[in-house]
């Protein structure tokens, strides 16, 4: 059985997915009601979930009336797509940023799941075991040199 943040985070984007603006409202202790949990358990969902490296933009606003406001963030065209990920990337890249960004090019269908896990093996700490910031700098040339060959 899938834990409940799993079930959270796919009814949002479900939810997100049918807005025709890409935006949806909620209030942290109605959906908290509908799901049985506490408010807690929804920020962490948002927070951890729902990140700008995966695409999402998240905007709060605390007090009676509160609200969270997701918005889902487009990919530029493929045009222009080799200069944002070469931006998004920089000279060095964290591991969490280089997941999100993954997670956000095979949510978008860019890359496929295979693509992406091997990927997410490729760069990770345990294969890089070199130290900081020499780790991201590698993280970052093995990123730009495998989006290079399969977005070419």
């Amino acid at each position: 059985m899938r834990n409940i943040s799993d079930i959270i985070e796919k009814y949002l984007k479900s939810i997100l997915h049918e807005s025709p603006e890409g935006i949806i409202e909620i209030q942290r202790n109605e959906l908290a009601d509908q799901f049985s949990c506490v408010p807690s358990q929804i920020n962490y969902v948002i927070s951890t979930r729902f990140t700008l490296e995966k695409g999402y933009l998240v905007e709060s606003k605390r007090g009676g009336g509160g609200y969270v406001r997701i918005r889902r963030l487009q990919l530029p065209g493929p045009s222009s797509l080799h200069t944002h990920l070469h931006e998004t990337i920089g000279e060095e890249i964290g591991q969490s940023a280089a997941e999100g960004l993954i997670y956000r090019l095979e949510e978008a269908r860019v890359l496929t799941p295979r693509e992406a896990a091997m990927m997410r093996s490729a760069i990770s700490r345990d294969v890089l075991a070199v130290k900081l910031p020499y780790r991201d700098q590698i993280r970052a040339r093995l990123m730009r040199a495998m989006l290079i060959s399969l977005l070419s």
